[in-house]
């Protein structure tokens, strides 16, 4: 199977093992308990500075939804061409109206701008209002890619609306299953849907190196999220998950 991995990360730890393991791209985020954000420069720039694997960037302002104020919009702008500067490979991003429909003229706006980088529509696609009609308005803003659950939490819930996706976008966009891949379900993953790029995190838990700790002071506002621990790319994981695909 000819596919590509894309390991979503959020910090420069993960970028570093997802390209030890052999990740043909990242995603780089912050905030992944909120779904991704924007990334600091200087994380961008540290990132791109010792990854030879391909660098998307997510353009995301805030968390809550996709609905963006005419100076969010203007942040977005000024992020992408930051990456650009930084020489970001991609951007990945997503606008949606009100009513659940693709905003096709922001869209486009963005993915001129952010020329000659690629652009990934994210999975605001799954919280799209009708994803057949969101796929062609997709293709309409020149995106290279849709990143999807299959309008389910999980992809694996969604396969069946992800391989018909897959179908009728044809050659015409890349439609990349992601949520909840890993390398127990990879392979039926690929067998349905057809695609032949995969996003996932592949992550794991690892703890803090401090010494002294004091406990009961939260520094979040996330439940289930431990201080003094982390999540970071399982290099182990993904070097499975791609041994997986080569079989498929």
């Amino acid at each position: 199977m000819n596919f590509k991995l894309e390991i979503c990360v959020d910090s420069f730890e993960s970028a570093m093992n997802a390209q030890l393991a052999g990740a043909d791209r990242i995603e780089l985020c912050d905030n992944l308990a909120e779904g991704g954000t924007t990334p600091s420069a200087g994380m961008i720039h540290c990132v791109r500075d010792n990854l030879k694997a391909g660098l998307h960037v997510i353009i995301r302002p805030r968390g809550g939804d996709f609905l963006y104020s005419p100076q969010e919009f203007e942040i977005m702008l000024k992020d992408i061409e930051l990456c650009r500067k930084a020489g970001a490979d991609g951007v990945v991003t997503g606008v949606l109206k009100p009513d659940g429909a693709i905003d096709v003229e922001k869209m486009k706006y963005l993915a001129e701008s952010a020329a000659p980088m690629a652009v990934t529509f994210h999975r605001a696609f799954d919280l799209c209002s009708d994803p057949f009609k969101g796929l062609e308005d997709i293709i309409l803003t020149g995106a290279a890619r849709i990143l999807t659950s299959g309008q389910k939490n999980l992809a694996m819930e969604g396969s069946d609306l992800i391989k018909s996706l897959v179908s009728t976008a044809g050659e015409r966009i890349i439609i990349m299953p992601g949520s909840g891949l890993d390398e127990s379900n990879i392979k039926k993953i690929a067998e349905i849907t057809g695609a032949n790029e995969f996003h996932l995190t592949a992550r794991k838990v690892t703890g803090s190196r401090m010494i002294f700790k004091r406990e009961g002071i939260p520094m979040g506002g996330f439940a289930g999220i431990e201080e003094y621990s982390r999540k970071v790319a399982d290099t182990d994981k993904i070097i499975q998950i791609i041994n997986i695909l080569k079989m498929v």
